[in-house]
This record gives C-alpha cells, structure tokens and sequence, in this order.
C-alpha cells in the first residue's frame, strides 16, 4: 500500500512537512498508518496516542498541523477529542479516519470541528485525498458516506444560480460530489491547481452557497449532476 508520492499538487516542493499526530488505538492500525504516511516525503509524524485524552494531550504539547482521529477510542472518544482540540488549536486540520458510517456519527463529527471524514479500510491515497482536502480548506467527505449525507441534509436556500455554471464548472462539480478535493479534481482534468480553485469559488458564487457541502447538496437536490 505505497502512496502517491505527487499527490499534493497544491504544496510548493520546498514547502515544510506537514506534521500529523495520530490518533488510533488499534497497535496494528498505527503501525499501519505511521509507515504508509511515513513513505510520503511531505508528511512527517510527529507523535500518536491511543485513546482521546491523551491524544488532546499529545495536540496541546505537539502544536501538529494536522490529526489523524479514530472516534471509538477509550476513556474519550474522537468527536470529543476533537471538540477540544479544535478549541485550543483552531488552525490544527483533523481527519477522521473511522469504522463508523451512521450519519449521527458523521454530522456529530463534523460538527465538533473534523475537517474530513474518511472511512477504514480504504486505500492511503483516498486518505491523502482527505487529508490533501483539509489544507486546502475544504470539507471532505468519503465517497462510501457522502452521498447518503448529502442527500439527508437540509438544503441551503436555493437562490443560487444553478443553470448558469459553465460547462468546465459542472465537471469540477460532479468531481466535488463525488468527494474529491482540488488537487485530485486538477490531475483528473488535466488543470492547474489554481484553475480549479478558481472553478470552486465560481461554482460557490454562483450557487450561493459557503462551502463544498452545500455545492454538493444543491447539485444533487437540484439535478445538475
């Protein structure tokens, strides 16, 4: 399970590794997700934890840009930790990476701040996507859970435009529903990372919506993709 070393399209080469804490209480899932993550030469781990507290312990001392978070962990769980974490280190990205797929479970954890939700068992480089996704400041959701949390969620208003998205635009939406993050929909169209940000601000204006989510909602809701 080797991952995709040109991955993060949108970080300069010479940009500083992007230090993760993670968050796992299962031994062979740590060693599991240490070397995987190891192997990619942007991504330094910087410490773990095997339960929630001592994980927002570990967040508070390691100052990480980013924590990989189980939510079944002891004494407290991953929505918890990460509420707190969230709360002391705003700027610090957390990744859900879960067994679990109710969508109370989901929305409870978006809520408490996680940036991203993957599910176990997928493939490092749908975890690079999520991962990828919260530094660029989106939401990411995987694409096993998306669709059934998408199509659950209250729609935002519809006073967007949604006939007047360009041909390019409906591309890169259908690419957002289907949980991708910018740097992946660029090297699925052949464009430049800046391009399909410019793409994602326009899909946004025009559909009148704050995030990603609700693009997707609207997409779905409203039969664009």
């Amino acid at each position: 399970m080797s991952p995709n070393t040109g991955y993060f399209l949108n970080l300069p080469s010479n940009a500083p590794q992007l230090r993760i804490l993670i968050v796992e209480d299962d031994p062979m899932m740590q060693l599991g997700l240490e070397q995987s993550l190891m192997a990619h030469p942007q991504l330094e781990i910087v410490g773990q934890a095997e339960d929630g507290y001592l994980g927002v312990q570990a967040a508070l001392a390691l100052k990480p840009d980013l924590v990989v978070m189980d939510i079944g962990l002891p004494r407290l769980d991953g929505i918890a930790a990460t509420q707190q974490i969230k709360a002391a280190l705003p700027e610090t990205h957390v990744v859900m990476l879960t067994s679990h797929k109710t969508e109370t479970e989901i929305i409870a954890a978006l809520s408490s701040g996680a940036d991203a939700y993957c599910i176990k068992g997928a493939s490092i480089e749908r975890l690079l996507s999520a991962i990828a996704a919260a530094v660029d400041g989106a939401t990411y959701l995987d694409p096993q859970i998306a669709r059934q949390v998408i199509e659950n969620l209250k729609p935002p208003s519809a006073k967007g435009n949604t006939a007047n998205l360009s041909g390019r635009e409906l591309e890169v939406l259908k690419l957002m529903v289907e949980g991708l993050s910018n740097p992946e929909i660029a090297e699925k169209l052949y464009l430049s990372p800046n391009t399909v940000k410019t793409h994602v601000r326009g899909i946004m204006n025009k559909l009148a919506v704050d995030d990603r989510v609700q693009a997707a909602v609207v997409a779905l809701r409203s039969g664009l993709v």
